[in-house]
């Protein structure tokens, strides 16, 4: 479990570095660029810089880099656009929900053990999200884009399920710390792309505090992906148990660092969506915990 708990430590870390992204007037994309630029770099340390950048395409699993390096960062953009056209409440349950994908793709794929426990676990977890994250926000009017949010629940939790996938079918587990740094460097690239058409719209203004959050931001990120993939390389531990915990797990914690952090407030809703989640996290994972 030490490595399911560091992932949400992590991803959680990313959210507190998120806010202050706000408080200092950081550049959302360069510091997400340079987030995964730092990911990249620390993946190597980890590895010790045995492989080469121009080495990896020589790996089986590295067209699968691309696709989750492309999904990780427009996945991000969606994120961004669906806050400012609907609501970010919408945007956090939509991706937060997502855990059905992959945990039905364990149950289906890979013949999980279904427990009358384990299902409630997940069936509480999924009002747990919506009620920890409601706010008292006015929904924005966008039924032009309406299909978005049904995209990020498809992407994030097809994102989830793909990770597992290469996990268990594809990537040794002496090659996690490459596989990660890699998609993290792929991701990199990409966002350049992006960069260089927001570069040509004379909209990218370079500043150090983008690149110094950038940097901040890369640590966290890399070990949310790493002890994740350790998490799931643990045997005592399946998936349909690690994807609802490490979710439920993220946002009951980043909801209680918001409330005695950063003085935000908790609505009755709130707290019994917090209250909701530890249940769910404690029926999820009963089988491995007691």
């Amino acid at each position: 479990m030490i490595w399911l708990l560091l992932s949400i430590l992590c991803s959680t870390f990313i959210f507190v570095i998120f806010k202050l992204f706000t408080r200092f007037k950081v550049d959302n994309l360069l510091a997400i660029v340079m987030n995964y630029i730092t990911a990249y770099t620390v993946g190597g340390i980890d590895h010790g810089f045995e492989v080469a950048p121009w080495q990896v395409p020589e790996y089986r699993w590295f067209s699968n880099v691309v696709v989750l390096g492309f999904l990780f960062i427009t996945l991000f953009q969606i994120m961004a656009f669906v806050s400012q056209k609907i609501g970010v409440s919408v945007v956090s349950v939509a991706v937060k929900m997502s855990l059905i994908i992959p945990v039905l793709f364990g149950f289906y794929y890979y013949g999980e053990t279904v427990t009358p426990t384990k299902v409630m676990g997940i069936i509480l977890a999924l009002p747990a999200v919506y009620l920890a994250t409601w706010k008292r926000e006015k929904v924005k009017k966008g039924l032009a884009y309406a299909w978005l949010p049904l995209l990020l629940f498809v992407g994030s939790g097809f994102l989830d399920a793909f990770l597992k996938f290469n996990q268990h079918e594809i990537v040794p587990a002496e090659e996690h710390s490459l596989f990660a740094s890699s998609i993290f460097g792929m991701a990199a690239l990409i966002g350049f792309v992006f960069i260089g058409v927001r570069h040509l719209q004379a909209k990218v203004h370079w500043h150090w505090r983008s690149l110094l959050g950038g940097v901040a931001l890369g640590i966290p990120n890399y070990g949310s992906i790493y002890f994740l993939l350790k998490a799931l390389e643990y045997r005592g531990l399946e998936s349909s148990v690690v994807f609802p915990v490490n979710n439920v797990g993220i946002v009951a914690l980043s909801v209680l660092i918001g409330f005695f952090g950063f003085r935000e407030h908790l609505s009755f809703r709130n707290v019994m969506g917090i209250l909701l989640a530890l249940v769910a996290i404690l029926l999820v994972a009963s089988e491995n915990l007691f």
